[in-house]
């Protein structure tokens, strides 16, 4: 069987590796069509990727899935139009392939400009979200790599589906088919075989949850965009305002609780609590929310005791820890301390307080008076994402399109010799 599956990352590395060839010099108006032509089958495929679902959901069920990893897997004719628009919205975008990212001229009479160029060949190895089969291989596509999907064992016919789709897609503009490959098998060895193919793959990006993306941490030897883990913070500073904090408070952790930007975490100043009470606490309760809390807070009826690993334990559930703290720098201290460097928001009128709070933190995603569930790709403008990258090498934040790409040099002189 391990030969069997060395040799099906042989071929499928060394397609891969062609594809990205051609892709590297592919028009933008081919690409485009590409995209247009996978969002137009995935819409008129639409009952066949929910029938699909359907047999992974019931997948799921037997494997025991949370109900927040089922939210994932889901699939209705509402997420498919989400799908087709956010192949339409990467399609829109300007090819990256190619800008112009800075030039000078030296006195020797170089003329040197750094240009984007495509990474190459990408590995996606996801967990339980089918979407990101159209979402990995467009923003790939659109920068010139070719794509390597391993999709969840739980999402594997409605992945199948999906990338039938974007393969058509491919098929019309005349791009190679291997542009866009899905690994065929639910064998979990074509993991560990795609993070040692250092020979067909440029860069991993792992998105699912802490066991897979430290999975791949561990033992990838190709390079690795990942975050390990979205444990995101909002803290309702002493000069919020009372609606807002509110609102934004049940939108970060009640909207959608199984994704990396809901929070887990919710950090009250002392003196927002003198004024308003437990009414941000009290909400949540009210939403069916699960909160642990500590000290004062265990006052409120219907809060739990948090225990220990609570604060920084992401959740992915109608769960979140509460802590009063004695100002923005405590808030600060406690974000280092727990958080995982995703996303965190503040909610406050305070000018200067918001300023010391986006310096002093080094999360990815800094945010103010917003929503932690705003931590998407599609919602910062890139049409989709293939992740949230937390790392500082390379990509940060949303893995758009731009970030899909690194640079080369072109250098030009007239006869230029060195002296």
């Amino acid at each position: 069987m391990e030969e069997q599956i060395s040799e099906l990352m042989h071929e499928i590395g060394a397609k891969a590796r062609a594809a990205a060839a051609e892709l590297a010099y592919a028009s933008s108006e081919r690409k485009h069509a590409a995209l247009i032509g996978a969002a137009d089958a995935v819409w008129a495929s639409r009952q066949l990727i929910m029938d699909e679902n359907t047999l992974d959901l019931a997948y799921g069920s037997e494997k025991g899935l949370s109900p927040a990893m089922m939210d994932r897997l889901r699939l209705d004719e509402g997420r498919i139009r989400g799908i087709v628009d956010g192949l339409r919205a990467v399609a829109a975008q300007r090819d990256p392939v190619g800008r112009v990212l800075a030039e000078w001229d030296m006195p020797t009479g170089l003329h040197i400009q750094r240009v984007a160029t495509p990474l190459g060949v990408v590995g996606v190895i996801y967990e339980s979200r089918p979407n990101v089969t159209a979402d990995a291989g467009a923003l790939c596509l659109v920068a010139g790599n070719a794509v390597i999907l391993r999709g969840g064992s739980e999402s594997f016919h409605s992945s199948t589906a999906i990338h039938a789709c974007m393969v058509e897609g491919l098929r019309g503009a005349g791009l190679p088919e291997a542009a866009i490959q899905l690994i065929p098998t639910r064998d979990r060895e074509m993991v560990t075989a795609m993070l040692r193919a250092t020979e067909h793959i440029d860069v991993i990006v792992p998105r699912g949850g802490k066991g897979l993306v430290g999975l791949v941490q561990r033992e990838a030897r190709v390079p690795v965009f990942a975050h390990l883990e979205g444990i995101c913070h909002v803290y309702a500073d002493r000069d919020a305002d009372l609606e807002k904090a509110r609102r934004v408070v049940l939108n970060a952790k009640t909207r959608r609780t199984g994704i990396c930007g809901a929070a887990e975490c919710l950090l009250i100043d002392q003196g927002f609590y003198a004024r308003h009470g437990a009414v941000l606490i009290e909400d949540l309760l009210r939403a069916g929310v699960e909160v642990r809390t500590t000290g004062a807070l265990l006052e409120v009826p219907g809060t739990v005791q948090a225990a220990p690993d609570d604060f920084g334990r992401e959740f992915l559930d109608m769960i979140i820890a509460a802590k009063l703290v004695g100002g923005v720098d405590e808030a600060i201290a406690h974000i280092r301390h727990y958080g995982s460097n995703h996303t965190e928001s503040i909610l406050t009128e305070n000018d200067a307080t918001a300023a010391r709070f986006f310096q002093r933190l080094d999360s990815a995603i800094l945010m103010r008076n917003a929503s932690t569930q705003f931590a998407d790709g599609g919602e910062f403008g890139m049409g989709a994402e293939i992740g949230i990258a937390t790392g500082k090498l390379h990509a940060r934040g949303p893995v758009g399109a731009e970030q899909l790409t690194s640079f080369k040099y072109l250098v030009t002189g007239d006869g230029t010799c060195r002296a």
